[in-house]
């Protein structure tokens, strides 16, 4: 009875509200289906962190040291994610590579941003990562910078990614005509030869590491990754990392991140400023596609459909699905759906250099 009046006297009245913001993870997790396998583990460790007297937040704290402090979480799961990843789009099409760094416009814009809302410059470059639109290169970056605003940084991230069929539709519509929304692209994929797929990897690898040196360990396990997939001699540790490696690192991870979601902690004025900063950064990264498409088109003679451009986010495979669904519904007939992938997956290199150069230039 005396433990009973303890926990009911220590509850203040942001553990209620952390409860409310976990069950909404949660919902949003079962019945919306957004990144089920990470918003459903921090939905129920935002709940039990802020369990009045609760020895979690112990445990927690032990694994985010164990995992999240020395970044071996993120990491093993770019290698997961490196395996999903078909780069044949990308290697038939290489200047789609281009789309993917334009859309990483936002990052640095938001990076400009933040630091005028008050934000120091280290948590300013954590924050403007979030526009990477890539889960773990945000928990990484904000984690080497010691970031205070992890929690808010995550759910932000995870978020915006899981909302990318909402956020880019109008974004889209909004600089571009319908005209330039029914271009026509022909697709005529190049054939990729079996050693073109394993050379990729570990070249830009090693081209990311001379470039940007920071970026050099986020790439290379995503590489990584790949090349697992394209080897052709290790298909069970490729089939691994997809299917158990990269879900169940997520879910740890998820509820790894919850330590930092301690009520005291994350209901600030600043956790919101963080979520109006995380939609700036995805919107202008959007942006910042479109609009190097559309300049592309004052010197092509054969144009690109500018719509292409706002895949070049890093949010794999949603943003492609997004420019496909666009393309048809303008024109039945219209269909971007590869060349969109190729932009796609070139955000995901684009987005984890991005990454590694504001770790090189704030670090510096």
């Amino acid at each position: 009875m005396e433990g009973l009046l303890a926990g009911i006297q220590a509850i203040t009245w942001q553990m209620p509200v952390m409860w409310v913001i976990g069950g909404i993870l949660i919902y949003l997790a079962i019945k919306k289906d957004m990144e089920p396998t990470l918003l459903l583990p921090m939905g129920f460790g935002a709940i039990l962190v802020n369990l009045p007297l609760s020895s979690a937040t112990e445990v927690l704290e032990t694994l985010f040291s164990a995992g999240i402090a020395n970044e071996l979480f993120p990491l093993l799961l770019f290698i997961g994610i490196g395996a999903m990843i078909d780069f044949g789009p990308l290697l038939s099409n290489p200047r789609l590579l281009l789309f993917g760094a334009a859309a990483q416009f936002g990052i640095f814009f938001t990076l400009i941003v933040a630091r005028a809302c008050g934000f120091d410059l280290k948590d300013a470059g954590s924050i403007a990562i979030i526009g990477a639109a890539d889960g773990p290169t945000s928990i990484l970056v904000a984690n080497v910078f010691g970031s205070k605003y992890l929690g808010a940084i995550t759910v932000a991230a995870y978020s915006y990614m899981a909302l990318v069929p909402i956020v880019q539709p109008p974004c889209i519509r909004l600089i571009t005509t319908q005209k330039e929304r029914r271009i026509h692209m022909e697709y005529n994929p190049q054939s990729v030869s079996k050693t073109t797929r394993i050379l990729f990897p570990i070249i830009v690898t090693a081209i990311a590491g001379v470039a940007a040196p920071q970026s050099a360990v986020l790439v290379g396990f995503l590489m990584f990754g790949n090349l697992l997939r394209e080897c052709g001699v290790l298909d069970n540790l490729s089939d691994a990392a997809q299917n158990i490696l990269a879900k169940l690192i997520t879910l740890v991870l998820g509820l790894t991140v919850a330590a930092r979601m301690q009520a005291a902690e994350f209901l600030t004025v600043q956790t919101l400023m963080i979520l109006g900063l995380g939609l700036v950064a995805f919107v202008f990264d959007t942006f910042g596609g479109v609009l190097f498409a559309k300049i592309l088109n004052l010197f092509l003679k054969k144009k690109v459909n500018p719509m292409i451009g706002a895949a070049g986010i890093s949010a794999f495979p949603m943003a492609s699905r997004v420019v496909h669904k666009m393309g048809l519904k303008e024109d039945p007939q219209n269909f971007l759906l590869m060349h969109a992938a190729g932009a796609n997956v070139a955000g995901q290199i684009a987005s984890v250099i991005a990454g590694g150069m504001i770790l090189s230039l704030i670090a510096h």
